[in-house]
């Protein structure tokens, strides 16, 4: 059964993003036209040089010392060093899907959802895969739209 989690009347979003391929201006941008209050780190490594402006620590000091916007590393909504390694190798996305799907099961990623969505109306899954086809953040915002009434969800 589907339970509402709407304030005042407001239906929650959930956003994501990916930050490949995207400048820093793009990326802030995307974030500032869609309102998003806060940005959920799902992101099991987030401190690699790779990640450039998206490393942990330098874009939760960006996000909320520039723009207002708050961050979180949710680190329990990734999915396990185990699943990406074996996707990465083997690029079987249903295994994948099936696996953290799974994961989010067992870490009650439902009940994290829902405190997360009694913080903010407009929060934001973090990954770094530019599209949302093949990244995990997709399958969480699907996995939560399921039992959470009226959550919709928009990709940026």
């Amino acid at each position: 059964m589907k339970k509402a989690l709407s304030r005042e009347g407001i239906v929650p979003t959930i956003y994501t993003i990916g930050y490949t391929k995207k400048s820093l201006r793009q990326f802030i941008g995307l974030l500032e036209k869609a309102g998003v209050e806060a940005v959920i780190d799902v992101r099991l490594r987030n401190t690699s040089q790779l990640a450039g402006f998206a490393k942990r620590d330098d874009l939760a000091f960006l996000l909320g010392k520039c723009f207002g916007i708050a961050y979180e590393h949710l680190v329990e909504l990734a999915p396990t060093a185990e699943i990406l390694d074996a996707y990465k190798k083997d690029h079987d996305w249903l295994a994948y899907e099936r696996e953290y799907s799974q994961l989010l099961v067992e870490r009650e990623a439902l009940a994290i959802g829902r405190r997360l969505l009694e913080r903010y109306q407009r929060p934001c899954l973090l990954c770094s895969e530019d599209t949302p086809d093949h990244c995990h953040r997709r399958l969480l915002a699907e996995y939560l739209a399921e039992s959470i009434s009226d959550l919709e969800i928009a990709h940026l």
